[in-house]
């Protein structure tokens, strides 16, 4: 069975779908790898040491026509998804509820498609979460670009001077992103508020050593799959007033809610911007799908009301020999998974291969 790894295209993408390391082991495994030429050098990974693992390097055209399986951190566009072999085989990030002319395209083209983002979160499948591993260097590198964006220190320093009080940082979401966002903060010597609707998250931030701001709950919220799959304007209400002091006192802001399929709930309103210090800096995490923040840009830094808003959409991007890397042993857990050297087993009532399966043999699987 032949790998193809492509390039990837997206704007400010530098990640990539296989490593040097991971490939050696796959082709172990009896696997055969062909890599589009340039496609590791944003990650740092020359096409030399791709040739060097046992990779071939080959031209786009021969990735998409010649590979019986494709892998790609975000999905083809539908005229490179219409290049591959029927019944070929897409592993990639697909956001299917929100791309149904991706889904389409793949429908199309009599390919296979499975989307990272839809495994499911159970313990058995940890090692190919690769929403966890990517939300986890998000989450640092979104307080690493505040602390590198505010003007002054985070921890308290005692001078000769005088003593600098630390900075207070207010995260909002207790998920993989925002409990990395706490660790980082709490490292760097900030003292960290964290607000999440979730009741269940306040002993994890804890132990951390975040202090957890309580909204009490209501039945407009609705889980599944460890997310929240909806809440009530008025609840959202109720939580903006109840930590819009804790925002004003605030040095950092870091928003980090999704709600899968839906645009990102409002959580820091224009008022509460203009209630912060002159110089603060609030980072979005959730700025493309819609953003936690009113007054945020898509992969832009803005300046509103004298606080510095940035909005980086692809944070996992900015580290991208870490994200590159472990990327790779998620969709690499997932092939064994789902394959062997010569064939899918095609188990498709077994749980993995159920949730992550959006479309099979040219046939949509998801369609309502």
């Amino acid at each position: 069975m032949i790998i193809g790894v492509a390039k990837e295209t997206k704007f400010k993408e530098n990640r990539v779908a296989l490593t040097p390391d991971v490939i050696k082991d796959i082709i172990k495994k009896g696997f055969e790898v062909q890599i589009e030429s340039g496609a590791g050098l944003l990650s740092f990974y020359s096409d030399e040491a791709y040739t060097a693992a046992g990779a071939k390097i080959v031209s786009k055209n021969d990735v998409y026509a010649k590979s019986d399986v494709l892998l790609k951190v975000n999905a083809p566009a539908a005229d490179e998804i219409a290049q591959m072999k029927k019944e070929a085989i897409l592993i990639s990030f697909m956001w299917a509820a929100t791309n149904p002319e991706l889904v389409e395209a793949c429908s199309k083209a009599g390919v296979s498609a499975f989307s990272m983002d839809a495994v499911p979160r159970i313990s058995r499948a940890q090692k190919m979460d690769a929403l966890s591993s990517q939300a986890n260097l998000g989450g640092y590198k979104a307080v690493m670009l505040a602390a590198d964006t505010i003007g002054k220190i985070l921890p308290m320093m005692t001078t000769a001077a005088g003593t600098i009080k630390p900075c207070k940082v207010v995260i909002f979401g207790a998920g993989v992103a925002g409990l990395q966002a706490i660790a980082t903060a709490k490292r760097l010597g900030a003292v960290v508020e964290v607000s999440d609707i979730r009741p269940e998250t306040k002993e994890q931030v804890q132990s951390l050593g975040g202090k957890f701001i309580e909204v009490k709950g209501d039945e407009s919220i609705k889980m599944e799959g460890g997310y929240v799959k909806g809440v009530s304007e008025e609840f959202l209400k109720k939580q903006q007033e109840l930590v819009s002091k804790h925002v004003k006192e605030a040095d950092i802001v870091i928003t980090t809610a999704l709600i899968p399929g839906k645009k990102a709930p409002v959580l820091v309103t224009e008022d509460m911007v203009k209630s912060m210090r002159f110089g603060s800096v609030i980072v979005d995490m959730a700025v493309e799908q819609g953003g936690n923040v009113v007054g945020s840009e898509l992969n832009k830094t803005v300046q509103k009301h004298g606080v510095t808003i940035i909005g980086e959409g692809n944070l996992p991007s900015l580290l991208p020999m870490n994200a590159s890397d472990l990327y790779a042993k998620n969709i690499q857990t997932l092939l064994y998974h789902l394959a062997d050297k010569d064939a899918f087993k095609w188990e498709l009532e077994e749980e993995i291969t159920k949730g992550s399966l959006i479309v099979h043999k040219g046939q949509n699987l998801k369609m309502n």
